[in-house]
């Protein structure tokens, strides 16, 4: 009876010392990297900020009808160029002349109800109660007719400027909503020409009006064209986050276009603070995405930092290092995450 309650006790006690052991072997056999880590330090620079755009005109307009209805013709073209004044779409007037009518018609009888009560007021039948009644109808009947009329004239759509027509959002026969744009008119004149790239928050705080820019086109290689900041939007884009800006640019005697695909070299005359740190930290690099490693409590952590530029030995980094202190240099390329190093 008592060999029978030893027995098990004692196969416990082995397992338990099979598992420890094999625990420990599994500690000495983990790999742990010797490395070496360096402080990240600041630098304040004025670096140039690349982007990349669209030429555009600063003088668009994006033309739509003040009410609703089917578009009856279109007149004009992509790519066509059209003068101020000209006519280049108009709604179907069925519905919009047969509204002007019921408000000519309601006029006409509020004024001779309004002649009608003023004769009975003279004659002593109506009372001023009902004069002033007559005034009012009459002065609302010939205030709708005034809407009326304002949209009937809106019905058809003038070009305000000299230019071309860029882009064409409807055709004949459909159903254009109140403001959906119809048209988009962009002005030819030779020095209207902008640049519109999306920039940081980080960058748009160092920009300014009237900071200078180098605009490459890939329509016209080897060639650069100056320009000079000339607009900042104030708030940021809701899909892509991004800051608007304009860069006018000087033709130079180049035929340009809008949609011509632009390389822009910002010069803001403020500085920036980077984090820099040295160019063997960086690792799996894929343009301006890269990754560093950090000591996490002995083990590897990876960390997505975005390069700004490099500066000889060292690189400059806009992202990603704000609250760390010191990274992986020397061993980094033999670590992964979770790695054990020393």
């Amino acid at each position: 009876m008592k060999f029978s309650l030893f027995f098990p006790l004692l196969l416990f006690i082995f397992a338990a010392c099979q598992q420890e052991k094999a625990a420990q072997k599994a500690v000495a056999d983990e790999v742990v990297i010797a490395t070496q880590s360096v402080p990240v330090t600041q630098s304040v620079r004025a670096e140039p900020i690349y982007v990349s755009g669209a030429v555009a005109s600063s003088d668009e307009a994006k033309l739509s009808f003040k009410i609703g209805g089917i578009v009856q013709r279109i007149t004009v073209r992509e790519g066509e160029t059209v003068r101020k004044g000209q006519l280049l779409a108009i709604l179907d007037q069925t519905e919009i002349t047969a509204q002007v009518s019921q408000a000519q018609y309601a006029t006409e009888k509020a004024e001779r109800d309004q002649k009608r009560v003023q004769n009975m007021l003279r004659d002593t039948a109506a009372t001023l109660e009902q004069m002033q009644n007559a005034t009012t109808g009459y002065e609302v009947a010939r205030q709708n007719l005034q809407i009326a009329q304002f949209n009937q004239s809106y019905s058809r759509i003038v070009s305000p400027i000299d230019g071309t027509v860029t882009r064409k959002y409807m055709n004949e026969g459909e159903l254009a909503g109140v403001g959906s744009p119809v048209l988009l008119i962009a002005s030819n004149r030779r020095n209207d020409w902008v640049v519109r790239v999306g920039v940081t928050d980080k960058d748009w705080v160092r920009l300014k009006i009237g900071d200078r820019a180098t605009v490459q086109l890939d329509a016209y290689p080897g060639e650069s064209l100056t320009g000079t900041v000339s607009r900042l939007a104030q708030a940021a884009d809701p899909m892509n986050k991004l800051y608007e800006i304009e860069i006018k640019i000087v033709p130079n005697g180049r035929r340009l276009a809008a949609g011509l695909f632009a390389k822009v070299e910002l010069h803001p005359s403020q500085s920036r603070t980077y984090a820099m740190i040295p160019v063997e930290a960086i690792v799996e690099g894929n343009g301006r995405e890269a990754f560093v490693f950090v000591n996490n409590q002995g083990k590897a952590r990876r960390i997505p930092v975005t390069v700004g530029y490099l500066d000889g030995p060292n690189v400059l980094i806009t992202d990603g290092l704000d609250s760390i202190e010191t990274i992986i240099t020397s061993g980094s390329a033999y670590l992964t995450e979770g790695s054990s190093i020393q």
